[in-house]
């Protein structure tokens, strides 16, 4: 049986607590989601309910996009979070820093939160921590990998916590650890960050398998390939209530590209270059790293990173520490990836350098050499930019600047789209999902982590190929109920949507500031001085300027009409009337719109500011 939006009209429980029972000041959404038309807000008995048999699921983020994974489990009234992560900025909402999950609901239940369990250390799911972590200050389970980075980050930011305590190192070849009342086991897989792991969460109430991102790229020097045989074993238990899998690339049909298949391309671009070959890619891809330096050496070249003109400008965890971080941990030698400042003596032809900015970032390594901000290094014509990476979805207009600036430059470069095997995919395609419903039979599939499409692909497949009874397409915020051997149903919505932090400031989607922005980026916006006494008569002529109107000229057609419109509006109120400025505003705004809406459009809608002078 097929769940995709309609679950809506399933009969929810008889504990279920309406929208029109939940208390007033709960009924108020934070966010941009969309909700569900069952709207559920309040705390259900079943959240208290120490004999409730059923499992929950829900995602605060991550659902029917890519990006900002949060996703929380319920059992018996208490509440485990698996990753945390940042999103990508949406366009519209106009500045801002970083995006994340918009945590108010869970933070009424920050007693009953037992912990955060991390799959693998992506940005994407891991990066909103140091916001979102001392909100709740709860244990964070993870392998060293990402230990070491959120050590690293929170030490930066200056977040008050205990390493010791507050991080519980797992083991990244596999591990089982209790955190009341879940079991978790971890095992790895395969993806495009060290030490990736699967989740299997176990309860009284059956097993779920979380995969995280994951995917099946068995050519990978640096690591074991995924553990097959515990995946099989996994899947094929009757016990096994539900699969939460990523869905990113499910669409694409080809094969995975192997990491040993970008070794060898990346070798004959070096060998075949005339002078410096430059590699941009994921700095927290270790295993490319690796790569880059086997064909540096392979080709005759001297592999290097480049680091940061100033070392340390801010606390930040980026290119370096992540070098270091690989030879710490051993899947880097010092000798195979060197720091510019120690090549940049050699012969052009002899050097290989891998840096950041694969996705055009304003202050990452390439954007900067493209806008000649580097003084310590300059790009040549006779330099190879190879771009090692996927175009991120909403990074299309900074990376085709990369482009354009290196082709106006004379500068050759290489990408996915005209050169084969420069990049290998940390996310499954069609073929390496065929193999993983080969393996793993679940009762329930749960699509997550990808576009609408993709997750109904996922699904589908879990149905057809790995014999799944049910399917639940659904939207962030709304919560699973899951019972083995049970038809799974949404029993509640709770409030989502996301935070900006912006400066030192945090902003909700719904926050004035953004609506206004966005308001004055579309319409534009009439700013008006009044001249008035203290009885509200007019003492002069308004001042009128606009953003995205009309002219600022003094000369200005429109400018002079809103003048006179302005004024006879006002001179048209009563003694009376003139006493409110609200009236005055309302005035100014009749008056305003009579000639922008005639001039520009009947939908014409602009922002209003009026200030008033005392004469």
């Amino acid at each position: 049986m097929v769940k995709v939006r309609e679950h809506a009209a399933q009969p929810a429980p008889e504990n279920d607590v309406r929208a029109s029972d939940a208390p007033r000041h709960e009924k108020k959404r934070r966010g941009n989601t969309p909700m569900a038309p069952a709207k559920i807000s309040g705390m259900t008995t079943a959240e208290n309910d120490a004999n409730d048999d059923k499992i929950y699921f829900l995602a605060l983020g991550g659902l029917e996009h890519v990006g900002q994974n949060m996703y929380v489990y319920k059992y018996r009234g208490k509440y485990l979070v698996v990753d945390c992560g940042m999103g990508f900025l949406e366009e519209e909402i106009g500045a801002g820093d970083v995006q994340y999950c918009d945590t108010t609901w869970l933070e009424k239940r920050k007693k009953d939160v037992v912990g955060f369990v991390i799959t693998h250390a992506h940005e994407d799911h891991i990066g909103a921590l140091k916001y979102i972590w001392p909100k709740f200050r709860k244990p964070i389970y993870c392998t060293r990998f990402a230990a070491e980075i959120i050590r690293r980050t929170f030490q930066g930011c200056e977040i008050d916590f205990n390493p010791s305590k507050d991080i519980i190192v797992t083991d990244h070849n596999g591990d089982s650890f209790k955190i009341p009342p879940f079991e978790i086991e971890t095992f790895h897989v395969t993806h495009s960050v060290p030490e990736a792991q699967m989740l299997i969460i176990k309860t009284p109430a059956g097993k779920i398998l979380h995969t995280g991102d994951w995917t099946f790229n068995d050519d990978n020097p640096l690591e074991p390939a995924t553990d097959f045989a515990r995946l099989r074993e996994i899947g094929s238990d009757p016990k096994l209530l539900a699969v939460m899998s990523d869905s990113t690339s499910i669409s694409r049909q080809t094969r995975q590209t192997t990491e040993v298949e970008v070794r060898d391309a990346l070798t004959e671009i070096m060998k075949n270059a005339p002078g410096r070959v430059i590699v941009t890619g994921y700095s927290r891809s270790i295993a490319r790293i690796k790569m880059f330096a086997d064909a540096a050496r392979a080709a005759g070249r001297v592999a290097a990173i480049k680091e940061r003109s100033n070392p340390r400008p801010v606390p930040y965890v980026g290119l370096p520490e992540f070098r270091e971080m690989g030879i710490e941990f051993g899947y880097l030698d010092k000798e195979e990836v060197y720091l510019h400042s120690e090549i940049k003596d050699l012969p052009a032809e002899k050097q290989a350098i891998f840096l950041t900015g694969s996705q055009g970032e304003q202050y990452a390594m390439l954007t900067r050499l493209c806008r000649g901000h580097v003084k310590e290094m300059k790009l040549q014509p006779t330099d190879t930019v190879v771009f090692s990476a996927i175009i991120i979805p909403g990074r299309e207009q900074e990376v085709s600047f990369l482009y354009n600036k290196l082709a106006r430059m004379g500068i050759r470069t290489h990408t996915i789209f005209d050169t084969t095997n420069v990049h290998a995919s940390g996310h499954a395609g069609r073929p390496e999902f065929e193999r993983f419903y080969d393996m793993v039979h679940p009762q329930v599939a749960v699509p997550m982590h990808g576009d609408y499409i993709n997750e109904m692909l996922n699904g589908k497949m879990a149905m057809e190929r790995g014999g799944a009874k049910f399917m639940m397409v659904v939207h962030n915020g709304e919560m699973i109920a899951l019972a083995d051997g049970a038809e799974p149903y949404v029993t509640e919505t709770v409030p989502t949507g996301f935070v900006v932090m912006e400066g030192e400031t945090e902003r909700s989607a719904n926050d004035q500031v953004y609506k206004n922005r966005k308001k004055i980026a579309t319409n534009g916006a009439v700013f008006v001085t009044l001249p008035v006494d203290k009885r509200g008569f007019l003492k002069g002529v308004p001042e009128v300027s606009s953003a995205g109107i009309f002219e600022t000229d003094t000369t200005g057609f429109m400018k002079r009409q809103i003048q006179i419109e302005i004024t006879k509006a006002i001179d048209a109120l009563t003694k009376a009337e003139r006493k409110d400025r609200d009236n005055l505003v309302r005035a100014v705004q009749v008056a305003t719109n009579r000639v922008v809406r005639a001039a520009l459009g009947a939908d014409k809608k602009p922002q209003y500011n009026v200030h008033f002078v005392q004469k």
